[in-house]
């Protein structure tokens, strides 16, 4: 059986796989099918013969899309066993068969009833069979055979990614890359053109090119401005058939964005700038602004400003706004428009990243100058110093001057200025002030001894404007005068022995002043006048010196050390637990006492020193001739280097007044020893620091009496 098709102009029949193209565009080939023949011969063994090759089929072409009103005619099916007496009969199976492909079962001629899409179905698998229409028995095998769906041009190339965003960055080289845009054909790429596309630009020149294979879209000038224009809107072809007449087409839209450098120095609007500031700013505010523009955006026009000159830099300061990147200009310190009513700035602006790339376009920087006016404020009086401090005796009349404050209008107006005291509600009033003069008076009499000091606030305002008021404090020291009498410093309650001995010393009285220390302390002491005839007590006015006797009597006076248990023995002092009596035994005495009364030295004796202290002997011995001052030294040394010492401290006391005065002691220490009857004469002798002891005494003998 043999399968032709009108696909193409000239079917050949070829035997095995033999290709052949027609115009160009269709595939045809055709197979010579076998059949094995065998005969099954009774008595015979099964004889097998070579294949005979009994019919041909072709692969078939179908267009797709066919709109024509009669099917569509594939191919024909056709047996060598056909004689053409309709014997034969044709049957077709497989995909589509019966609904899309039909046969005529006698003469084996296929069509297609349906119009086909390649896009959705490139090809069919059939069966063909031809079967003797009498005894409906196979004449020839089952073969199968391809119906494939030829292409046309139906499908337009698509750009599934678009519309496109992209950016580039400003000034750059031409040819740059920006976008490579792929637009796709749904056609078969293997037949003919319908598939092949070509990518042209249909907006968007002299700007950008597009490559027309690779769909490449790049840069088509040099140094494209991105301050000029920054948005372009490209409009890219896609059209198949390789750009031939006819072929079908599919557009995009790039659009593209030009991104900012720094290719832009920044620039002031101005070259001259004037800003008012009234004298009455306050130190530390912001007293205007001043911006330089720049055509970059984002870090790109980032900038700084600073005042490189000019008479008011020391006035004035300048900072950068990050947000709107304005100069902000702040007083350092206090104008006055009576002494100097302008000043000049010379203001840079200057970028803070910098592209060397564009270092030829710079630099990147500019400069203007800034005439700042200083206007003129009525302002408050100003008084002539920052505080006042005056004096006042207490006692004085009321009316007395204490002192003057002065204000004067600082402005050239020169206003009268008006004086008051500022006083709270609950304040007592001492002082008031004329309002004209600024001199205070007391309105009291003021008593020190109750208030020393006062604090009032004088304020002073203009009388063309009350309401600007300026305040300084003044402080008024009241002084003393002798105005209070001696009192004694408290009530006396005296006790007197019946036994005592005439001329002994009973008490001792003091009195106190409420005055001031020039007024106070030197006082007089006498008897009223009821008792001073009284022959058993007499009183000596020592004229504020204040000296106490506790008796005149010569007697027997006790030893220092009173006992073993004295609590003045020794002092220790430690940290650690104990040893029991060992302790306080840890120091001996010696030190506390005269030298020349030390005892032999006796080895301590919670621990045994292992070395032979030899110094501490030799002290010892020269106790009689060595003075105290070098004898502590001695035993600080002893006690730093003694390697025995234990780890806690230990106070000692040294209660030794020496030897070497020449007056000899006055201590009592030794009060034991001496004679009961003592002349003190002698204390004539020691000069002016004992004038006033040794008269007492020397009187005090001569006004014994029984």
């Amino acid at each position: 059986m043999k399968i032709t098709s009108t696909s193409c102009i000239c079917p050949v029949l070829v035997c095995l796989c033999f290709v052949q193209r027609c115009y160009g565009t269709t595939h045809h080939s055709s197979i010579k099918g076998t059949r094995n023949q065998t005969k099954h011969i009774e008595g015979e063994t099964e004889v097998h013969h070579r294949p005979k090759r009994g019919w041909v089929w072709n692969q078939f072409f179908v267009l797709e899309e066919h709109m024509g009103p009669d099917p569509q005619y594939v191919g024909k099916l056709h047996s060598n066993s056909d004689k053409g007496d309709g014997s034969v009969k044709y049957i077709l199976t497989g995909e589509g068969a019966g609904t899309i492909f039909i046969i005529d079962d006698t003469t084996g001629d296929i069509h297609s009833t349906k119009s086909l899409d390649r896009e959705q179905k490139t090809h069919y698998v059939l069966h063909a069979q031809a079967i003797d229409r009498r005894t409906n028995k196979p004449l020839e095998p089952e073969s199968e055979f391809i119906i494939k769906v030829q292409d046309i041009n139906d499908n337009a190339p698509k750009f599934t990614d678009g519309p496109y965003i992209v950016t580039v960055p400003e000034m750059s080289d031409m040819g740059t890359s920006v976008l490579q845009v792929t637009a796709t054909d749904a056609d078969d790429p293997t037949y003919g053109n319908s598939a092949r596309v070509v990518y042209s630009i249909l907006q968007g020149q002299p700007y950008f090119s597009v490559d027309p294979k690779t769909g490449v879209i790049r840069t088509a000038l040099h140094n494209m401005d991105r301050e000029a224009r920054e948005h372009y809107s490209v409009v890219i072809q896609a059209k198949d058939m390789a750009g031939q007449v006819g072929g079908l087409s599919g557009s995009t839209t790039v659009n593209i964005t030009l991104t900012d450098v720094n290719d832009n120095p920044p620039r002031f609007p101005q070259k001259h700038y004037q800003l008012y500031v009234p004298e009455s700013a306050q130190v530390g505010s912001a007293v205007g602004k001043i911006k330089a523009n720049d055509a970059d955006t984002g870090s790109n026009a980032d900038m700084t400003y600073s005042i490189i000159n000019g008479d008011g830099v020391g006035i004035f300061s300048i900072s950068t706004d990050k947000e709107t990147r304005e100069g902000i200009l702040s007083l350092k310190k206090p104008l006055n428009y009576e002494k100097k009513k302008s000043y000049t700035l010379n203001i840079e602006g200057a970028n803070t990243h910098l592209d060397f790339r564009f270092s030829h376009l710079g630099p990147f920087k500019d400069a203007t100058m800034l005439k700042i006016i200083v206007g003129d404020v009525d302002e408050p009086p100003l008084f002539s110093m920052p505080s006042y401090v005056m004096e006042v005796y207490e006692n004085a009349k009321i009316g007395t001057v204490v002192g003057t404050v002065l204000a004067q209008d600082p402005d050239s107006a020169n206003s009268l200025v008006r004086y008051f005291i500022d006083y709270n509600a609950e304040d007592d009033r001492f002082f008031n002030i004329d309002a004209n003069t600024g001199t205070i008076k007391t309105t009291k009499v003021l008593d020190r001894e109750e208030t020393p000091w006062y604090n009032i606030t004088v304020a002073a305002s203009e009388n063309d404007n009350p309401s600007l008021l300026s305040h300084v404090t003044v402080g008024i020291r009241v002084l003393d005068v002798n105005d209070n009498p001696p009192e004694l410093a408290r009530e006396y309650d005296i006790v007197v022995c019946e036994n005592s001995k005439p001329g002994q010393v009973i008490h001792t009285i003091s009195a106190t002043d409420k005055d001031d220390f020039a007024n106070g302390p030197r006082f007089n002491f006498f008897l009223d006048e009821p008792l001073s005839i009284n022959p058993n007590f007499t009183l000596k006015d020592n004229e504020a010196i204040v000296v106490l006797f506790i008796t005149l009597r010569r007697s027997k006076k006790e030893p220092l050390i009173i006992s073993e248990e004295d609590v003045r023995e020794n002092v220790v002092t430690y940290d650690d637990e104990g040893g029991g009596e060992e302790d306080t035994e840890a120091f001996d005495i010696t030190a506390l006492r005269n030298p020349s009364a030390a005892e032999e030295l006796k080895y301590r004796r919670d621990i045994r020193p292992e070395v032979k202290l030899t110094p501490r002997h030799q002290t010892l011995s020269t106790l009689e001739s060595i003075d105290v001052q070098e004898f502590i030294k001695q035993r600080l040394a002893e006690a730093d280097l003694d390697p025995s010492v234990p780890p806690y401290d230990s106070l000692q006391t040294y209660a030794y007044e020496g030897q070497r005065s020449e007056a000899g002691s006055i201590s009592s220490l030794d009060s034991a020893t001496t004679q009961s009857d003592q002349d003190y004469q002698y204390l004539g002798d020691w000069g002016p620091e004992f004038k006033t002891l040794a008269e007492l005494y020397g009187e005090i003998e001569s006004e014994r009496t029984t």
